[in-house]
């Protein structure tokens, strides 16, 4: 199971967490004043001591029932305010960082979108959603109470430990003689904590990626009867996650064993000396009563600590995940680009007669391709000139898909340049591109919409009705008008209620309902029947003969549509002509075209 394995240098906590300060900033007024308000009322909380101190030493000893009663109502008043201060924090932060996550998720989001072809190509699917759902939750419930928390709690037991020294000296040094083995702990359990949380978030990530696969291919697992192995695989990985948390609970069992063992030993020690004092009259029953009491409304902020160390070490984790995505550069950033101009440098302008779509040298090799492999393409020089059809044929794994998805940019070339009537691609945006360009894959992919927003996802926003009809009828898609709400059907997941056949037509739709430039089909029609696809290519013919268009064909039916053939082998463009004359002078076309196996080529990848 691929996932993304976590940074090697040393991580810093702080320095992980300072980096969603640029979501925090536009709340940090609502956080600071709620921190503020929490600081406030944990501070009444210890004021309540001191209150059972003047009680003790007075309205008690002097046997006064109208003392006691006041110091009881003063109890109460500082309760409640103290439970009043913590629901106004609470309040406080709820919406705002309900803002701050849904900006970040938005963000993640759009980035997804621009990010290359290749980034999606390397990343499981599980990892991304995880990045988006889990760990923004962990982010949100960080910024929500450990963050608040950590400076609230660390400020009460300062002034707290202030409040027992000034009390009695003798005692607080006592309570404080936990503090370095605490502190000690705090640190091996950081380092530990750490990367075990790391672990399990990205175990997440792969469970995640196995439910989705298994769901998106429940028909291939029950058609093979695989049930039983993918059960299997859930459950290794399911097994793994869990012993991850596992050791996560040991080691937060483990500090919170010391965090809370040793200040209740603390505790006990000062009542037994301070219970000696009293009877000796050095120290008044007051002072121990308000001492004492202090050192347990201590006890929550100190046993916290291991919790909140705990919830800020997945926070930092969570937020190395998020930014791993958020740092990937985006289309046009890639540092691996091919040649095209460089920022501020015009193109070099274009030969006469170089309308059309143009390949100029190109080669292309996959990013991640091991140094010294041969490209997938190599040198290919084509043109096709404007308002021509070329068809494009090759064997399996010649790399016919991957110079088609060269043209929208969907990767870019390594060397070499490709250009659109005379301009080059990469001088300019990508909107303009692909406005310019329409694509249908081998593969089609619809989405969770109605029939017709799919296919009018391939025009501007203007596009309408007419131009939804004119598209189906080139793809023969007149099936929709059946369905239960016609166009309005929506398709559902993937499109998988709908056929195969179905499916791709659809996808042809969505090509040309934009009225297209340049077209790229990468063997639209595979899934269709004889008749089906006679009837399609007698309408695409129509499109065709105003479009300047590159088709990836496996069958003669589809290479008659075009003007011309080339013929893609081992990376290279090795004949163009029409299909006749290739048929006649290319022995490896003319296997190719019979189905003779003798023309099948070793796959380049």
């Amino acid at each position: 199971m691929a996932t993304t394995p976590p940074p090697s240098e040393a991580r810093s906590t702080v320095r992980a967490l300072l980096r969603l300060w640029p979501y925090v900033r536009p709340v940090r007024a609502r956080l600071f004043t709620a921190a503020l308000i929490a600081i406030l009322a944990s501070c009444i909380g210890l004021v309540i001591p001191l209150v059972l101190k003047w009680m003790v030493d007075g309205p008690i000893a002097d046997r006064d029932p109208a003392g006691v009663w006041l110091g009881a109502l003063y109890l109460l008043l500082l309760g409640l305010a103290e439970a009043l201060l913590f629901g106004f924090r609470r309040w406080l932060v709820a919406r705002p960082l309900s803002g701050v996550e849904a900006a970040m998720r938005a963000d993640l989001y759009r980035h997804l979108q621009r990010l290359p072809v290749a980034f999606h190509d390397r990343w499981p699917s599980g990892q991304l959603l995880s990045r988006g759902t889990t760990d923004l939750m962990l982010l949100r419930m960080f910024l929500a109470f450990p963050l608040t928390f950590l400076l609230v709690n660390g400020v009460t037991i300062i002034v707290g430990v202030i409040i027992m020294l000034i009390q009695d000296w003798t005692l607080g040094l006592v309570i404080l003689i936990p503090a370095v083995p605490v502190m000690v702990t705090c640190v091996v359990f950081e380092k530990r904590y750490s990367r075990a949380a790391r672990l399990a978030q990205d175990q997440v990530g792969d469970l995640t990626t196995v439910v989705e696969e298994s769901v998106l291919g429940i028909r291939i697992i029950k058609g093979f009867g695989r049930h039983r192995s993918q059960a299997r695989t859930f459950r290794e990985l399911s097994g793994k996650l869990r012993g991850t948390e596992l050791h996560k609970a040991r080691l937060l069992a483990t500090i919170l064993g010391v965090i809370v063992t040793l200040p209740e030993l603390a505790i006990g020690a000062a009542l037994v000396l301070g219970a000696v004092r009293v009877a000796d009259g050095d120290l008044s029953a007051g002072t121990l009563v308000a001492f004492l009491s202090t050192a347990l409304a201590l006890r929550w902020p100190v046993d916290s600590i291991g919790f909140l160390l705990a919830m800020s070490q997945e926070a930092a984790t969570a937020t190395e995940r998020y930014f791993e995505v958020m740092d990937a550069k985006e289309e046009g950033q890639e540092d691996d680009r091919g040649p095209g101009p460089t920022a501020g440098q015009a193109p070099p302008p274009a030969p006469r007669g170089d309308g059309g779509l143009r390949f100029h040298d190109v080669t292309f090799r996959y990013p991640d391709a091991p140094s010294g492999s041969p490209p997938v393409l190599d040198r290919i020089d084509l043109h096709i000139r404007p308002g021509e059809s070329l068809a494009l044929v090759g064997a399996t794994g010649s790399g016919k898909t991957t110079l088609t998805a060269l043209v929208p940019r969907l990767h870019e070339v390594t060397s070499g340049r490709i250009t659109l009537d005379g301009t080059d691609i990469t001088a300019m945006s990508r909107e303009e591109l692909r406005s310019r360009v329409a694509v249908a894959f081998e593969e089609p992919t619809l989405f969770s919409a109605s029939v017709g927003e799919n296919v009018l996802m391939g025009a501007g926003a203007t596009a309408g009705r007419g131009e939804l009809e004119r598209a189906l009828g080139v793809a023969q898609a007149d099936f929709v008008h059946a369905l239960p709400q016609g166009v309005d059907t929506q398709v559902g997941e993937q499109g998988l209620s709908l056929s195969g056949g179905q499916r791709q037509r659809l996808a042809l739709a969505r090509a040309v309902v934009g009225r297209p430039d340049f077209l790229v089909l990468d063997d639209p029609l595979s899934a269709l029947d004889v008749h089906t696809e006679a009837a399609v290519e007698a309408a695409l013919r129509r499109v065709l003969a105003d479009t300047t268009a590159l088709i990836v064909a496996h069958r003669p039916s589809t290479v008659l549509l075009a003007d011309r053939v080339a013929l893609l082998s081992g990376g290279r463009i090795t004949a163009v002509g029409t299909h006749h004359e290739l048929l006649r002078t290319s022995p490896e076309y003319a296997h190719l075209m019979s189905g003779d196996p003798a023309g099948e080529q070793e796959d380049i990848r």
